[in-house]
């Protein structure tokens, strides 16, 4: 099994900036790709960006150019620097990690992002 615990969420204007830290803890050896998820309110959750083992990442068009993705290998962390926010952001961020086995995905709580126009 997988912990993972979020962290970072909180209401800011348009135009600032939050940055969103993910720590893991359990069989960490067993993480393949990390990455954040976001679900605003009566939608779908949704793919926001990921980062894999190796360091490749993938942003969602909504995101590139504004957010990024990094991990911390020694702490088990991974990060989301989210900049330029605007009001559609306005969701709870997931943090995810896929296993090994692609079949197996664990999840944060979420933590709650709110951006003010």
């Amino acid at each position: 099994q997988v912990q993972l615990a979020e962290s970072g969420g909180g209401l800011v204007q348009a135009g600032g900036s939050l940055r969103l830290s993910c720590s893991a803890s359990g069989r960490t050896f067993d993480i393949n790709r990390m990455g954040w998820y976001r679900q605003a309110p009566g939608k779908q959750r949704v793919l926001v960006a990921t980062i894999r083992d190796g360091g490749s990442t993938y942003y969602a068009d909504s995101v590139k150019g504004r957010f990024t993705i990094s991990r911390d290998n020694a702490k088990n962390t991974v990060y989301l620097q989210m900049n330029s926010l605007k009001p559609e952001d306005t969701a709870v961020y997931y943090c995810n990690a896929l296993s090994r086995d692609p079949s197996i995905n664990y999840w944060g709580q979420g933590t709650q992002v709110t951006v003010s126009s």
